[in-house]
């Protein structure tokens, strides 16, 4: 892929936006993160190729975060590196994410959530992506042993410092959330956006947070909206060589159990009926409260990514599918970011 690549003129025909919450900015309904994929010494000639997929059919969000990779950091040096180049002259049409939160270098300010952690986390993404600012900065997770005062301070202060334009929460509980909001409503800045993962086999939101956030009128970007791939075939005959079960990665292979399977067998039957792929109908479903703004996916090849911006041409369901669905999307007991929000 040379350095001449420019954007498509049909990016913006794609009916895709949604307003985040009772913000001035709209979200396109599919967000491409760079979790898994994007790490690496060099980014993989695939993984530009999808980027600029992503830009070509109106995907304008970005989603990194310091520790991404792997080895943690190179997502992001990477991205900068598209930036820098063949990206640059669209930089004002991008928005850019990025968190801190998570284990990023060894001693006691290399995590959490103290004002020393993410001040230098922030700096060092921002020199990574070299950037001036972020679109939007998240903390990450909560931290227990940390005055949440303290990280509203450290995000009131990216904000001051023109570091960050928005700034949003990720895996935080309804109860802190409602916290975080009023602290960051108190130094003069409404919070954006949460970021919950969310799937037909992770509800966990569903309880209080989305009321949560209408009432506080934020928006919601649902990550692992697949359930790291548990929402698609792929896993129903066994576990294929290329995947996230396979690998040493996030998603335990134990968890691919025979429950699971007749779920997904079933769950394909009503996603045929859709023309949908099991994957497709999961984002729509996902995006069918007016309260999530966008779903986060991360994808390995060309094809997964088209798959799951297909998803965008059938969004609406009948209250029929949607109760045969409830009767198969059960959890799993899959949500491996439960501690942040225990609280």
């Amino acid at each position: 892929m040379s350095m001449t690549y420019t954007a498509s003129s049909k990016r913006y025909s794609y009916k895709n936006f949604k307003r985040c919450g009772n913000s001035g900015l709209d979200l396109p309904q599919i967000t491409l993160g760079l979790w898994h994929n994007f790490g690496g010494k060099n980014i993989k000639a695939e993984s530009k190729k999808m980027i600029f997929r992503a830009f070509d059919r109106g995907v304008t969000h970005f989603d990194l975060a310091n520790n991404y990779g792997p080895p943690p950091g190179s997502a992001e040096a990477n991205f900068g590196k598209i930036l820098s180049k063949e990206l640059k002259k669209y930089r004002d049409e991008i928005i850019i994410s990025s968190k801190a939160g998570y284990d990023m270098w060894p001693g006691p300010y290399g995590e959490w959530g103290s004002k020393k952690y993410i001040t230098a986390s922030l700096d060092q993404s921002l020199k990574r992506m070299n950037l001036d600012y972020v679109d939007i900065f998240y903390s990450h997770r909560f931290d227990p042993k940390t005055p949440l005062e303290e990280t509203a301070d450290a995000l009131h202060r990216a904000v001051h410092q023109g570091k960050a334009l928005y700034i949003g929460i990720s895996s935080y509980s309804s109860k802190q959330t409602i916290k975080m909001y009023k602290l960051l409503k108190e130094r003069g800045i409404t919070c954006l956006i949460h970021q919950p993962s969310y799937s037909m086999i992770n509800r966990w939101i569903e309880k209080d947070l989305l009321k949560t956030l209408n009432k506080l009128g934020m928006g919601c970007i649902a990550f692992s909206p697949l359930a790291q791939g548990m929402l698609s075939d792929k896993y129903i005959n066994k576990i294929p060589k290329i995947s996230r079960a396979n690998e040493d990665s996030s998603l335990n292979p134990k968890l691919i159990t025979k429950s699971y399977k007749v779920k997904i067998v079933n769950l394909k039957k009503i996603a045929d009926k859709r023309n949908q792929t099991i994957s497709q109908m999961a984002l729509s479903w996902v995006l069918r409260h007016k309260e999530v703004t966008s779903a986060l996916i991360g994808a390995r090849t060309l094809e997964q990514l088209d798959e799951c911006l297909d998803s965008l041409n059938n969004l609406n369901f009948t209250k029929k599918e949607l109760k045969t669905i409830d009767k198969y999307a059960k959890e799993e007991h899959i949500n491996l970011w439960s501690a942040s929000s225990k609280n």
